[in-house]
């Protein structure tokens, strides 16, 4: 598990799972023992790979508020949902 691209690209799919007005985390995207089997400076470059990314691409996305321990929470927004 240590190519981060790929653990980048298992989060973003993940995200078609997932209901329009739906709150989640990134540590959310994935099984709980994969998420404990990231190192924590990976999960750390995860998390900004992960912003950079539904920034700077139209993934139906966006950055809500943070936690009280720091971790970023995520909204989908989709205008045209799929059903």
């Amino acid at each position: 598990m240590s190519d981060i691209n790929i653990l980048l690209e298992n989060a973003v799919n993940e995200t078609a799972k997932l209901s329009d007005g739906e709150v989640f985390l990134l540590r959310d995207l994935f099984k709980g023992y994969e998420w404990n089997r990231i190192s924590r400076s990976n999960r750390l470059l995860l998390g900004t790979l992960f912003l950079n990314k539904i920034s700077s691409e139209n993934l139906e996305i966006i950055a809500s508020t943070k936690t009280s321990s720091g971790q970023q929470k995520y909204l989908i927004i989709r205008s045209n949902p799929h059903a």
